[in-house]
């Protein structure tokens, strides 16, 4: 992967977790719910996009050549 798309993508996902926390605390003082709670939403975020890494790696069946490979 190039640098500078390696450096976009950064940039990209510190701002997106940067809005999604500004949001969330912004939500969260109006509703008036703890501080713990602000740290709930970027988790299950992350939680979420590894979820469906690990299931689109499950099938995807260009992924399985190597099991018919005999070692």
């Amino acid at each position: 992967m190039p640098l500078d798309k390696l450096i976009l993508l950064l940039v990209i996902v510190i701002s997106a977790a940067a809005a999604t926390v500004y949001v969330a605390s912004l939500m969260l003082v109006n509703v008036q719910v703890p501080g713990g709670m602000l740290l709930l939403i970027p988790t299950v975020l992350v939680f979420y996009v590894v979820y469906r890494v690990i299931s689109d790696r499950v099938k995807n069946k260009e992924d399985d050549h190597y099991d018919s490979v005999e070692k």
